[in-house]
């Protein structure tokens, strides 16, 4: 939020939105997931570690081998509790449209519709399920679906960014060896937050931002 001088109309329309849709009461039928991704270089040690001790913490070698990178797409229903952690090799148009599809099936079954918050990046768009999959499985998902995207310079705005803060310190903000210890470790992780119906508290309104952003904008 920092780095942006300046708050459009545009900026403007995409915030109150989200804020005006975190504000609804749950509606298991109509959950609102925040989703993101985010990119895990995997990582080897060339020395041996030392394990922690008490008083001690774990120390290893500044030295360290690359074996590649992964994928986490995150998407979390925040007033319900539930989240999906999945690893891919990459997220292309087709990785996109394969997790929204994956969403819609297997995690929200139930849901009549899925109101998808996310950023701007190319991929995610209904033009990715549409080339993806044959037109008629792909309108009928997409029927499923309504996304909405945060304004640019906005990230702040998805809560997803909050899960992925509280996996990172949990999880995967540290040296991961490959893809199916990333895999192990964020399903347990996942498993867990699910289990205990972990929410995310959402306080910031559209009478909170016009309070503190208003400086900011032009164009009003």
């Amino acid at each position: 939020m920092w780095c942006v001088k300046e708050i459009d109309n545009e900026y403007r329309k995409r915030m109150y939105k989200i804020l005006k849709l975190y504000s609804e009461p749950y509606n298991p039928k109509y959950p609102i997931i925040c989703f993101d991704e985010k990119h895990k270089q995997l990582i080897s040690d060339v020395k041996n570690k030392i394990p922690m001790k008490p008083g001690s913490p774990e120390k290893y070698d500044y030295e360290y081998k690359r074996n590649g990178t992964a994928n986490i797409f995150v998407a979390v229903d925040f007033k319900g509790g539930e989240r999906d952690i999945t690893v891919t090799d990459r997220r292309t148009k087709k990785d996109f449209a394969l997790y929204i599809k994956h969403l819609v099936n297997n995690v929200f079954p139930e849901a009549k519709k899925l109101r998808i918050i996310m950023d701007n990046l190319n991929t995610h768009t209904y033009r990715s399920i549409l080339e993806t999959f044959e037109f008629n499985e792909a309108v009928e998902l997409i029927s499923k679906l309504t996304f909405y995207y945060t304004p640019k310079h906005a990230s702040w705005l998805n809560i997803a960014e909050i899960e992925i803060n509280a996996m990172d310190t949990q999880c995967t903000g540290r040296r991961i060896i490959n893809k199916k210890l990333l895999i192990n470790e964020t399903t347990a992780y996942k498993n867990n937050r699910n289990k205990n119906k972990c929410k995310i508290k959402w306080n910031f309104t559209k009478n909170d931002a016009d309070k503190k952003l208003s400086k900011y904008y032009i164009n009003i």
